[in-house]
């Protein structure tokens, strides 16, 4: 099972200024759509591009729905061991919902 978090609870610990990474795992043409920042690491090239992810903070993985975060959140932590990761649940299309109804949805 692993540790989701609402669009609401990122908006709050960002909010908290905690520190906390994102990683995006959407492709670059839909992160240029909308995106919350952090780092835009695209599920193909994770395995190559895995060390950008701190194991030192929280990170929240984030895409669309939520699935694509959810693959990445099981590869980094059954291959790589990593044990701080979130997923944004429902993905930036929560956000764009319950957070920023201004942000564009696709």
């Amino acid at each position: 099972m692993m540790d989701e978090i609402t669009a609401k609870e990122l908006k709050e610990r960002l909010a908290r200024s905690n520190k906390v990474q994102l990683v995006d795992v959407r492709e670059p043409e839909e992160f240029e759509i909308c995106n919350l920042g952090g780092e835009l690491i695209p599920l193909g090239e994770l395995s190559k591009q895995a060390s950008r992810i701190r194991r030192d903070i929280p990170v929240v993985v984030i895409c669309h729905h939520g699935f694509r975060s959810a693959q990445a959140i099981h590869y980094l932590t059954e291959r790589l061991g990593y044990d701080n990761l979130l997923n944004l649940k429902g993905g930036i299309h929560a956000w764009a919902m319950e957070i920023d109804p201004e942000m564009i949805r696709y």
